[in-house]
């Protein structure tokens, strides 16, 4: 026998995303669908921690850049809890910087919002089952990015490092990438001490010098 996905079961799921006018859309798509469950919504990544530890749905559908807490934040959180629940990310952005630490964060796939509506059902499925599910064009730039050989130094800094990093170079507070990352200001802090540990630097200036040195940013 073959281990097919049970379509028979009715999947729960949370919704997260700061636009209301997306998750009345979600919430819409899947209420009229059959076999699935809306269990509740959230509007940033603090709240879904605090809604998937009430409800405990099988998939949660989450945006990433959100005021007020981040996906990549409250997917980590999730993990760090064991919580069973598994997070699939759906977003517009598919860059390296939105995509990589989502997954090393622990999301179980990555779709972005375009996705036709069957798409979306299937990826809610496999998702709930454990199954690794990516958009073509992530699946695309992941392979690519695999493939492509590392630059001196550069693999030594996960991808949210050298953005960070690269806005360290341009002259921006930890104050202002807080806010425009959608992170604390600590996170920042945490980022910049293990690119100083990694680069060998004891300052920003430091790590900023030996970056570019080492074509790290550009």
């Amino acid at each position: 026998m073959t281990d097919a996905p049970d379509t028979a079961r009715t999947i729960t799921l949370v919704v997260v995303d700061d636009h209301p006018v997306v998750r009345d859309g979600l919430r819409s798509v899947f209420t009229s669908a059959p076999g699935f469950e809306v269990l509740g919504e959230a509007a940033d990544g603090v709240a879904a921690v605090a809604l998937v530890r009430r409800t405990d749905p099988d998939v949660v559908l989450m945006d990433l850049r959100m005021p007020g807490g981040g996906g990549v934040a409250a997917i980590a959180e999730l993990a760090r809890l064991g919580a069973r629940s598994r997070v699939l990310v759906l977003t517009t952005y598919d860059t390296d910087s939105d995509t990589l630490p989502a997954i090393e964060a622990g999301a179980t796939g990555y779709l972005l919002k375009d996705a036709p509506r069957e798409e979306l059902f299937t990826a809610l499925r496999a998702a709930a089952d454990g199954r690794t599910v990516l958009s073509p064009a992530v699946a695309s730039r992941l392979v690519a990015r695999v493939r492509a050989p590392a630059g001196p130094g550069n693999e030594s800094l996960s991808a949210r490092e050298r953005e960070v990093l690269g806005l360290v170079a341009r002259g921006t507070s930890n104050r202002e990438i807080a806010a425009g990352l959608f992170i604390s200001e600590a996170t920042v802090k945490t980022h910049l001490t293990h690119v100083f540990a990694k680069l060998g630097a004891k300052d920003r200036a430091a790590a900023v010098a030996v970056a570019y040195e080492r074509g790290i940013l550009g």
